[in-house]
């Protein structure tokens, strides 16, 4: 029987490596942090920071998306997948906010809001600069946490529940980190090698 891994350790060098990195969402401010998160779900950092230039441009701050509407969107943001629903997810969450002050910065008080989830909320609060409540699960780390062996299953939630069993508050980061190193080296062709996790990962070791 193989030693178990004391996880809250083994982490700390992949939380160190992208301690300071920014979210893939090229943002400025909270406000479009917020915009950006909810128009990227099912959908490409990549294509939602392209059009958020002009889209914020058009719209920007809370107050200015308060009085937009659906046809004025929509030439915004009429690319986007599932663009229908998040015109109404938005155009509500900005008629509740109405100003970028008073955006929520509590778990509870983000996944109140119409399409915010808790993997939106946890980037949102790390991105802020806010104690991790949660640990953010996209689907980079639903194919990272496993292949290392920290947590099983493929549904985001109950991977980050094991997550948060397994690590104290203070290694809640290590979600983001996953996300990085499964975007830049744990991808869906793993390259190994170049992996400072690999001497605790549990497909390499089955796989090398």
């Amino acid at each position: 029987m193989p030693a178990a891994i004391n996880w809250p350790e083994a982490v700390k060098p992949l939380i160190k490596k992208y301690k300071n990195k920014k979210h893939p969402l090229d943002h400025e401010n909270l406000y479009q942090l917020v915009v950006m998160v909810v128009l990227s779900a099912q959908d490409s950092d990549r294509h939602i920071n392209e059009l958020a230039p002009q889209l914020f441009e058009a719209f920007p701050d809370m107050q200015a998306l308060s009085k937009a509407s659906s046809e004025t969107l929509t030439p915004f943001i009429g690319s986007v997948r599932n663009f229908g629903n998040k015109i109404k997810w938005l155009m509500e969450m900005s008629q509740r906010i109405q100003e970028d002050k008073n955006i929520p910065m509590t778990l509870d008080e983000l996944t109140a809001l119409k399409g915010i989830g808790r993997k939106s909320a946890n980037v949102i609060l790390r991105e802020s600069g806010k104690p991790a409540e949660g640990v953010i699960v996209d689907l980079h780390v639903v194919r990272v946490a496993p292949r290392l062996g920290i947590a099983s299953g493929s549904d985001a939630g109950k991977i980050e529940k094991q997550l948060m069993a397994v690590l104290p508050q203070k290694e809640w980061d290590a979600g983001m980190a996953m996300s990085f190193l499964g975007r830049e080296i744990c991808r869906p062709q793993p390259k190994c090698e170049l992996c400072l996790m690999h001497t605790v990962c549990a497909y390499y070791k089955a796989n090398n």
